[in-house]
């Protein structure tokens, strides 16, 4: 021990020796490791370490402060007791987001039951081959803490009086109010001006300092503002402590919060009295010159009240045609006035002949030419000048000819209520047509029919032989519609390729029937453009008032849902609403509903169904299928929502859905050690509408590092057709140049499938299930799976059977060479997990 002492110090000695110390100058070194003046002087504090679970397994008080306040025992979970659960759980929190978290303010009960302030400082240490250990310190901070404080209220009396004496030396007067406009605070200098104290004037209060013939004006401006949150700058006539009034601008702003939301109104009160009178005698002084500006250039009617002389410029009698010498009587004017405008020339002369005339007015009449008769419109602008007792002086009315810009408002208003492109009523009028006749059938008793029609496939127009000819169909169908309805019918273009007609004559659904029939028959003969046929068909959709709608709204909701019946289930018919339409319009909107909620609470859970060889029973793949998951009623097919499918933002979100779990089970298979062969998931039209579909797949599929070879994308010949073919192809290409199999579902159902198999990079045939079901019993669907088999094989692609459900089946596909097979023989949808079970 000894000369372990000596290695130990000795080099200690040297340094002493070194730097010209005393050797008793060890003394105060051995004070600075065990002196316990050091625990008076040192901040209250614990040292800890704590296991991965937060038990204290030791601790060391470095203070004695510390053990004045608190317990000393920390081990194991009684160190809980002594803070917050908040606080216990706020360390929780920070040690499972880093592993040196910053520095954790706690509150802290003391032996005597009080809290004080303390940090927590810890770090995780982990060690090779040792269990992870969180080293840490609790300080006691409550003195500091408490300095702190004191500063920060020292610091807020000082701002405090900074703002007294700010608003004390203002010449304005400061102001808050609530969010409501409620007068919270107002400056002291408000008191000085009206001798109101500040506190009468908090909330509505103040108004009743304003002049009365301001209130109603500055009210409306002020409630305003308080809706729209846009700044206030009103002026009004304030009463002073004396009784006078002054001219004082307000102004305010509002200051909002994160979101948005008005936090308090913030305001000024300024003396603008010397700048409003300054403004008024500007004023008078401009309306001189405009008037002597507007009568060089306009027909002037001069009108002296005081002398009753009455005056006619020369422009004002070249407008209504007159010599120079006629003579301006109020007799002549009514004659040249349309009998239609003349009570009110008349009335505008007889207030000015009963000193009644307003200091300024405006009318516009209809006028014919002295000279050639030519009837003509003429707005005339009047202003007038009085005493100070409030009698007239003087009247000058300004005269303009505005027969052309009555003229293009004509034009204009007809833009604005018809289709520029079929010269028809647009939705606007036709709609406020329908709103009239409804309130008069409500008065009247009458009854009156109603029809909307679509041109069926007016799109696929469109796409094939371009928008000119689109607009020729429209047009064309406008004119045939137009010239089969009753004389007392109102027809109208309603937006896109909807038309509508409202028709008093058809009353009766019978009347609706047989008029339907009519233009039906209308439209069987094809529209020629530019020597090209255009065959067209219409779905119509009727209703009657009284019977079907009581109301505007109503009927036409009725009729709406008809045509949708049209449209469902044929097209080229006239559907009558019935009541069952309106509850399966209901059905639709709960599926709509039920898909949103699938989606917003991920209840979408996809159902692998194998593809196996049918000779071997080897499963070769799965089609990842629909289903969501109620949470009361269970697992529901894809049918349960059918009418969302026809929603396009609902589908592509759905589709979203799908592609993430499938990539995450298909990720979780290849890390179990199971290989699922080629999964393959559904694309509808509206998937690759919506955004960069390939990418969107390629993504996935990279970020779980999952070979594009082992997934498939399948999709009916539906997306081939429309206006965003190319879009759908370049899509396709490109997955399949990234080694994603393509593959077409429903295969034998559609048309131009030939074409399309030439144009898009398919790789696999999946035959339909309706010439499987009937393959054992009907020789035509034997020939055409035959056919596929061949067709497919020729081509070098894959044909996979689709609802194989029977032995005898399977015998007829494979003996026609389609080894592949999908049905519920082979396997039914399962989830992921039953899947996975099966395969262990």
């Amino acid at each position: 021990m000894d000369r372990f002492a000596d290695r130990r110090f000795g080099g200690f000695a040297s340094e002493l020796a070194q730097d010209g110390l005393e050797w008793d100058a060890f003394h105060y070194r051995n004070e600075l490791l065990f002196s316990p003046v050091f625990q008076r002087v040192s901040p209250p504090l614990i040292r800890w370490i704590a296991d991965s679970r937060g038990r204290v397994l030791s601790r060391e008080i470095a203070s004695e402060l510390f053990a004045r306040h608190f317990y000393s025992d920390m081990t194991g979970n009684s160190w809980r007791a002594m803070l917050d659960r908040r606080d216990c759980k706020a360390l929780a929190d920070a040690a499972k987001q880093s592993s040196r978290p910053g520095p954790i303010p706690v509150r802290m009960r003391t032996v005597s039951g009080e809290t004080r302030s303390g940090i927590v400082r810890m770090t995780l240490v982990m060690e090779p081959d040792e269990a992870p250990l969180w080293y840490g310190t609790l300080e006691d901070i409550d003195e500091r803490h408490d300095r702190d404080r004191r500063a920060l209220a020292d610091a807020l009396a000082e701002s405090r009086q900074h703002y007294r004496w700010s608003v004390e030396l203002n010449p304005q007067v400061p102001w808050t109010a609530a969010p409501n406009g409620a007068i919270e605070e107002i400056g002291p200098r408000w008191q000085d001006l009206t001798g109101m104290a500040p506190v009468q004037a908090q909330g509505v209060g103040w108004i009743d300092a304003l002049h009365p013939d301001d209130v109603e004006r500055t009210m409306a401006i002020w409630s305003k503002r308080l809706r729209s949150g846009d700044p206030v700058d009103v002026d009004y006539r304030l009463r002073l402590a004396d009784g006078s009034y002054r001219w004082m601008r307000s102004r305010a702003s509002a200051r909002r919060d994160a979101k948005g939301r008005i936090v308090r109104w913030y305001g000024t009160l300024e003396d603008i009295h010397a700048q409003k009178l300054a403004q008024r005698e500007l004023a008078d002084s401009e309306e001189r010159f405009r008037l002597a500006v507007q009568s060089a250039r306009l027909g002037i009617w001069d009108f002296d009240a005081v002398a009753g002389t009455r005056t006619w410029s020369r422009e004002f009698r070249s407008m209504l045609g007159l010599s120079d010498t006629e003579p301006a009587t109020s007799e002549l004017a009514l004659r040249l006035v349309h009998p239609e405008d003349r009570s009110r020339l008349a009335a505008m002369l007889d207030a000015v002949a009963s000193d009644r005339m307003p200091p300024h007015f405006e009318a516009t009449l209809r006028v014919y030419r002295a000279d050639t008769g030519a009837l003509r419109w003429i707005k005339s602008v009047g202003w007038s000048s009085f005493s100070d007792s409030g009698r007239p002086l003087r009247v000058i009315v300004t005269f303009q000819d505005v027969t052309e810009e009555r003229s293009s408002e004509e034009r204009i208003r007809w833009a604005a209520t018809h289709d520029p492109m079929t010269r028809m009523p647009n939705r606007a009028l036709w709609q406020a047509t329908l709103d009239d006749m409804t309130e008069q059938a409500r008065r009247t008793g009458e009854s009156f029919g109603l029809i909307l029609v679509d041109i069926d496939d007016l799109k696929r127009t469109n796409d094939m032989l371009g928008h000119d000819a689109g607009d020729a169909l429209l047009c064309g169908f406008a004119q045939r519609f137009a010239s089969c309805a009753p004389a007392d019918a109102m027809v109208g273009r309603l937006g896109g390729d909807e038309f509508g007609m409202i028709a008093p004559s058809l009353a009766s659904c019978a009347a609706l029937a047989e008029w339907s029939a009519e233009l039906l028959g209308g439209v069987r003969a094809p529209y020629v453009h530019n020597g090209r046929s255009l065959d067209y068909g219409i779905s119509m959709g009727g209703a009657v008032f009284g019977e079907h709608g009581n109301d505007a709204a109503e009927l036409l909701k009725a009729a709406d849902l008809a045509l949708y019946a049209s449209k469902s289930s044929g097209r080229g018919r006239l559907t009558l609403f019935q009541s069952q339409l309106r509850a399966e319009a209901q059905q639709r909107s709960s599926m709509i509903h039920m898909a949103r909620q699938a989606i917003a609470d991920d209840l979408v859970v996809p159902y692998y169904q194998p593809k196996s060889d049918m000779k071997t029973g080897r499963i070769l793949g799965y089609e990842a299928l629909l289903r969501w998951q109620h949470p009361r009623t269970g697992v529901h097919a894809p049918d349960s929502i059918a009418a969302a499918f026809d929603n396009a933002e609902i589908a592509v979100e759905l589709t979203e859905k799908m592609l993430a779990k499938v990539v995450r089970d298909v990720d979780r298979w290849l890390r179990a050690g199971y290989d699922p062969g080629r999964v393959a998931i559904n694309a509808s039209a509206a998937d690759f509408m919506q955004h960069d579909f390939a990418g969107y797949v390629l993504d996935h599929l990279a970020r779980c590092a999952i070979p594009p070879q082992r997934f498939e994308v399948e999709v009916t010949e539906t997306v081939f057709l429309g206006r965003g073919a190319e879009q759908v192809e370049r899509a396709l290409h490109r997955l399949s140049a990234a080694g994603v199999r393509i593959a077409l579902d429903d295969f034998g159902t559609g048309y131009a499938s030939l074409s399309h198999l030439k144009q898009y990079p398919v790789d696999v045939l999946k035959i339909d299930r309706s010439f499987i079901n009937n393959i054992e019993q009907d020789a035509g669907d034997a020939v055409i799976v035959d056919a596929i088999v061949k067709l497919g094989s020729s081509l070098g692609m894959e044909v996979v059977a689709e609802g194989v459900e029977t032995p005898g089946q399977v015998d007829l596909l494979i003996a026609r060479g389609c080894t592949i097979g999908q049905g519920y023989l082979m396997g039914r949808p399962r989830p992921w997990a039953a899947v996975r079970s099966q395969a262990a």
